[in-house]
């Protein structure tokens, strides 16, 4: 079956440019009438970079869309053990969003959790956040580049459902996507790309003013379109692969009916991403006689204040806030995050 991914470049209002990507891409065909819904953004870092996590704008975008249609709506994301996912939901101004429109938001690490079998390539019995499983799942992914996956986007999304511990599945993480998306089934997705970010993502790459909303029901098609759109070959990346072998959707682009500005395009492409020093450290000490040793027991905690220190570093006295100016200063795009707020780093 042929799938329908729509892009559509943002011209005036990003509240018009999603809603017209969500009714392209049909997407009340996949969304039960009257269903409770689960928003899943991407708030993966706590030093405020605009690209590296969702923006109002395009939430908001989906909410209005979505609120005449559903039942309740949840704004949900987890924990890392390298950020604080509340204090990101301030630095967004996504706290505000959820106030103004009645939804309500959900730390899926603070539980409650329900034991699943996944009976996957490498998820075995799984605690996943139980409000996971009483909804479905909108996954609302931001268009960036990645170190260890080369894209991360509508599939990648999910692994912010999985406990802090996460981590610990990064040598496996391309089949533990399959597995996680296998289990979720994921309804729909809308792909912020109005700001991405490129180079050595997903936190310390910079901010790409792309300009675009996608949107899918199939969630592999999706990716691929927008890896195609960002100068990467999606046959090349793992999880994309794992997932289409899994029935999850497909990465053919003769099998992808593009709507809406179907000729966009953005040149050049994307900067792709390395791994930082941090994922370079860590995987070194993975393949090290020291695995289990720090990473299953309490010396895993220095390591995480060694890697926030260098994520420090790295934002106040390298690159990042000058890049996250650079957004604050756009004549667009700066209007939905120059607001004063209280939220702690990177502010």
């Amino acid at each position: 079956m042929v799938s329908k991914v729509s892009v559509i470049r943002v011209r005036e209002d990003v509240h018009a440019a999603v809603r017209e990507a969500m009714q392209l891409a049909e997407w009340q065909r996949f969304v039960t009438p009257g269903a409770d819904i689960s928003l899943k953004v991407n708030l993966g870092w706590d030093l405020f970079l605009p690209g590296a996590v969702s923006a109002p704008w395009v939430v908001e975008g989906v909410i209005d869309v979505i609120h005449p249609h559903v039942g309740r709506i949840f704004l949900v994301e987890s924990s890392q053990v390298l950020v604080n996912v509340e204090r990101s939901l301030r630095q967004t101004g996504l706290d505000e969003v959820c106030r103004k429109r009645g939804v309500q938001w959900v730390n899926m690490s603070k539980g409650p959790f329900t034991a699943v079998d996944c009976k996957g390539a490498v998820l075995g019995i799984l605690e996943v956040p139980s409000i996971l499983l009483e909804t479905e799942l909108i996954t609302l992914p931001v268009m960036k580049t990645h170190g260890r996956t080369i894209i991360t986007g509508a599939v990648k999304n999910q692994w912010g459902c999985l406990r802090e511990l996460r981590h610990q599945y990064h040598p496996v993480v391309d089949k533990a996507l399959a597995d996680i998306n296998v289990l979720l089934r994921p309804r729909f997705a809308v792909m912020d790309g109005t700001v991405g970010l490129e180079g050595n993502g997903p936190k310390s790459g910079h901010p790409r003013v792309a300009d675009l909303v996608l949107a899918s029901g199939d969630i592999v098609a999706l990716d691929a379109t927008a890896a195609r759109l960002m100068g990467f070959r999606p046959e090349k990346v793992a999880h994309l692969k794992a997932c289409a072998e899994r029935g999850l959707g497909t990465l053919e682009q003769q099998d992808i009916e593009l709507a809406g500005d179907s000729q966009a395009s953005l040149s050049p492409g994307f900067r792709p991403g390395k791994n930082n020093t941090v994922a370079v450290v860590e995987t070194l000490l993975r393949r090290s006689a020291l695995r289990q040793l720090i990473f299953e027991t309490p010396l895993l905690h220095p390591f995480c204040w060694a890697a926030k220190l260098w994520y420090f570093a790295w934002y106040y006295l390298l690159e990042g806030q000058k890049a996250r100016d650079e957004i604050l200063a756009h004549p667009f795009y700066g209007g939905q995050w120059r607001r004063p707020r209280k939220a702690g780093w990177g502010w």
